[in-house]
């Protein structure tokens, strides 16, 4: 197989999503690199020096460092290090949906030469890389597997709408399927990633490793949870009980809500997929993640109980939602829990409008809800506060109550407020 240094490197990146992109950024500032996205749309915006996903601000970007970016699969063919970065859902049934990883295999397949490198970042189950992906490429390239390419994982650790810890600023885990591409995949990331690199001994490690950071908080945040729906009925504020055992210095500071996004709410499905499909049953993952799955309608539960007992419910049934987001300050909806909760809400016949600045309503299904951008006074039964985007903090829960009828109940998921300022905390 040829031997080339790190400085020989031609970068395509396919999946130009809240991964793909900062990536690509990162990248162009040492090497030439292209990213290729199936959405004429995204491309068209980034080729405009718009970023919907508020990730990276092109503005700040000097012109010379910027990346290509492009639709057409064929301008990647110069390429010879290319590096996956599309989204690894689940389906409807919780079970991996691996059907844009695949298709991105097929795509590389296509422009493999002899020598080139692929990584994949894109989370997976272990041994998904080398028992999924690597047939594939051989299958439809026509070439061998460590004969005449090589792979490699090394998995994202983006945090959407983090501004203070960039894809610079994270340790980069790394992993090759031979001696070669280990060293050249280790040396491409250490040439831009500030925070270093951690090499892995093999691409499952490095897999695994991946997908056990997000079950770990996804199985601490369903004890908190579980914990805040024990602390209602024993009438004790959660947060408050949760501040007094932070004085431990080993105390975990989880704190309770809803468990969204494309990581920690889909991950778990993955690692569970495996262990089922050796022989293990994930006991303690699988609970947690019905602990989690099940919170949107406990909150709803309990939102209806104060309803009820204050008999708000024959005034209307008029809700108000504060935020969409799967977290706050940055508009990524994908998997977004919110969702849950206005689903359950509309079956009960109760009539939803949310209010997030940070959300597009064209990029979403909003069919059956409104999506609303001023709010007017005495118009809700309730308010419930899903998402601690900074903006709600600055409205405060004085002017919240405005939007409410009297005697309204104003429900804070995310401890936004006091709780004095407030009927309910989870």
């Amino acid at each position: 197989m040829q031997k080339f240094k790190t400085d020989q490197l031609s970068v395509g990146i396919i999946g130009l999503g809240y991964v793909g992109l900062p990536l690509i950024v990162a990248i162009a500032t040492k090497y030439r690199a292209i990213g290729y996205d199936l959405n004429s749309k995204r491309i068209k915006e980034l080729q405009a020096g718009n970023d919907k996903t508020g990730e990276v601000n092109f503005n700040k970007i000097k012109h010379e460092h910027l990346p290509e970016f492009t639709d057409n699969l064929n301008n990647l063919k110069e390429c010879n290090f290319y590096i996956v970065t599309v989204p690894t859902p689940i389906d409807k049934n919780k079970n991996p949906d691996l059907n844009l990883l695949i298709l991105a295999c097929k795509s590389i397949a296509s422009l493999l030469s002899f020598g080139d490198i692929i990584v994949f970042e894109s989370t997976v189950f272990p041994g998904a890389t080398e028992e999924v992906c690597v047939p594939i490429l051989e299958e439809y390239s026509g070439l061998k597997f460590n004969k005449d390419f090589s792979v490699g994982y090394s998995p994202e650790r983006i945090n959407p709408g983090d501004k203070n810890r960039l894809v610079t600023d994270i340790v980069k885990i790394t992993s090759g399927s031979n001696d070669r591409a280990s060293l050249i995949i280790q040396e491409f990331y250490k040439s831009f990633i500030s925070a270093g690199i951690h090499s892995a001994p093999s691409i499952m490690v490095a897999e695994a490793a991946k997908i056990i950071e997000n079950i770990q908080r996804d199985v601490n945040i369903a004890l908190i949870n579980e914990l805040a729906l024990l602390f209602k009925k024993l009438d004790l504020d959660t947060n408050t009980v949760l501040d007094a055992a932070c004085t431990k210095w080993n105390f975990l500071n989880f704190r309770p809500g809803l468990v969204g996004g494309h990581c920690i709410g889909v991950d778990p499905y993955y690692l569970t997929h495996k262990a089922i499909s050796v022989g293990h049953n994930p006991e303690l993952i699988l609970a947690g993640r019905k602990v989690n799955d099940d919170m949107a309608k406990k909150c709803v539960n309990i939102l209806i109980e104060h309803l009820l007992k204050k008999n708000l419910l024959t005034i209307n049934k008029k809700i108000l939602i504060l935020g969409y987001t799967f977290k706050e300050n940055c508009p990524d909806v994908r998997n977004t829990k919110v969702y849950d909760i206005v689903q359950i809400l509309l079956s009960l016949n109760f009539e939803v409008d949310i209010f997030d600045p940070y959300v597009e309503a064209d990029y979403i299904d909003a069919s059956s809800f409104n999506f609303v951008k001023s709010l007017s006074d005495d118009t809700y039964v309730a308010c419930i506060c899903a998402v601690a985007h900074n903006e709600f903090v600055h409205l405060g829960p004085n002017y919240i109550r405005k939007k409410l009828k009297n005697n309204g109940v104003l429900f804070d998921l995310k401890s936004l407020f006091e709780i004095n300022d407030v009927e309910i905390r989870l």
